[in-house]
């Protein structure tokens, strides 16, 4: 299962704060293709990484616009999983590259949460105070799986940790998005790259 970790301080105090410091894992299958993160969409203003499965070509786990709205995505393990439903990675693009506002997008996942395998949703508009909504994403756990992917760093035969990202967000709006990948399906072959850029006011 993926983690994130995240601290939001809309109004630092201190000049040297940041107003996002965001950790996160991505587990997931080994074979599963994907692209490292990028910068991508119209004007490519929106940088993530990029599921390549068939059939969910183009979803992501977690990614930020230059125009500071940031989507994450975390998974959770459910008694039995949907082959039909929709890929969840399309949560997160849908709202990076749409124009409407967090709590809207929200209530329309909530509306729609029933077409997808269980999930969890982060999205927000680092621009705009933090919005009042809290969705409850239900906490149905499968307890067998906890114990061996429930760690920070999950590390299992074809399954495990691929991706760790860090986005920090400075009182400037300077944006530090920092991606370490596994490459070629080889736990002890990583990649890592940083990206920079300033939210567009």
């Amino acid at each position: 299962m993926c983690i994130i970790f995240f601290k939001f301080d809309p109004r630092p105090v201190s000049k040297n704060a940041y107003r996002l410091i965001l950790a996160a894992n991505r587990d997931e299958f080994y074979h599963r293709p994907s692209k490292l993160a990028d910068f991508w969409g119209n004007n490519n203003e929106v940088l993530s990484g990029l599921d390549m499965e068939e059939g969910k070509e183009g979803g992501t786990w977690l990614g930020i616009s230059t125009r500071g709205k940031l989507a994450a995505l975390t998974n959770y393990l459910q008694p039995r999983q949907d082959r039909d439903a929709r890929g969840r990675g399309e949560l997160v693009t849908h709202f990076l590259t749409t124009d409407m506002d967090s709590l809207s997008y929200l209530k329309k996942v909530s509306a729609e949460g029933h077409l997808y395998n269980g999930f969890n949703l982060i999205a927000a508009d680092l621009r705009q105070l933090p919005d009042p909504a809290i969705e409850d994403q239900g906490r149905e756990y499968v307890q067998p799986f906890l114990s061996k992917y429930a760690a920070v760093c999950v590390r299992c035969p074809g399954y495990g940790t691929r991706t760790n990202t860090v986005i920090l967000v400075d009182t400037d709006g300077h944006v530090t998005f920092t991606e370490r990948s596994m490459l070629d399906k080889d736990p002890s072959c990583w990649e890592t790259s940083t990206h920079e850029f300033k939210l567009q006011s």
